[in-house]
């Protein structure tokens, strides 16, 4: 896992102008020619689709909802962009979440009197909510569960806020600066209609290696037995005793 290595919005811009041979502007988030307005709108681009290509880590973040009494129906975080599978769980009784249900799961169950011989709590997305199932859901269950924000940009002005785009020039997108210029000058290069083929490749070549170290790697074990990830630990003596 490598520690995040960022520049601001003016700074990205200008060095990606510096590379396809425009002159470097003093403040470029404010300059009014016509490729720099283009290269601005771009970077905007480049950070959403990096936001819905892969999870990285400094944009998972996790949501707990505490339920209410017959409430099915929960908001999403403001920031939600999409959740990661397999992360929900119901710990108040140690139970993972079961789903997310299809349409035709939830109607069965809606339509069915299953309350009672419920094992597991249900959850579906749907309508820009978070609904959870048995109806009607018991009180204080504590729901969690890991999402992907769309919050890529921290903000110039506070320096303690995120958001979704970049507005100023003293914005600093998250993602890192290699990464971000490269994609933002293979965008500006396909725009403007001139060969990209290299660019691509050095875009391709920083998001493998930036991807394969963004959460690191587990241990790799070539034998049949060895020590697996200690879900459950025992002591190493008096095990049964």
């Amino acid at each position: 896992m490598s520690a995040l290595l960022t520049l601001t919005a003016n700074d990205l811009l200008n060095r990606v102008a510096l590379e396809v041979g425009l002159d470097q502007e003093a403040d470029p988030w404010a300059s009014t020619e016509k490729e720099f307005v283009k290269m601005q709108a771009l970077l905007n681009v480049a950070g959403e689709e990096l936001s819905q290509n892969y999870p990285w880590e400094f944009l998972v973040k996790e949501h707990i909802i505490t339920t209410v009494a017959a409430d099915q129906e929960y908001d999403l975080p403001s920031d939600f962009l999409y959740m990661v599978n397999q992360t929900g769980w119901e710990r108040t009784q140690s139970n993972p979440l079961s789903g997310p249900l299809s349409p035709q799961d939830w109607q069965y169950l809606a339509g069915r009197d299953l309350v009672s011989s419920s094992i597991y709590t249900s959850f579906r997305i749907n309508e820009g909510v978070f609904k959870v199932y048995p109806d009607p859901i018991p009180a204080n269950l504590e729901i969690t569960f890991e999402y992907v924000s769309r919050n890529w940009v921290l903000d110039g002005s506070t320096g303690n806020t995120y958001k979704d785009s970049v507005t100023q020039g003293s914005d600093t997108p998250q993602f890192d600066r290699l990464l971000l210029s490269r994609f933002l000058k293979v965008k500006w290069l396909e725009q403007a209609g001139f060969d990209s083929s290299k660019a691509q490749s050095d875009l391709n070549q920083s998001f493998s290696l930036l991807q394969s170290r963004d959460k690191g790697s587990s241990i790799l074990n070539t034998g049949r037995g060895g020590r697996s990830f200690p879900y459950l630990t025992a002591p190493d003596t008096g095990f049964g005793t």
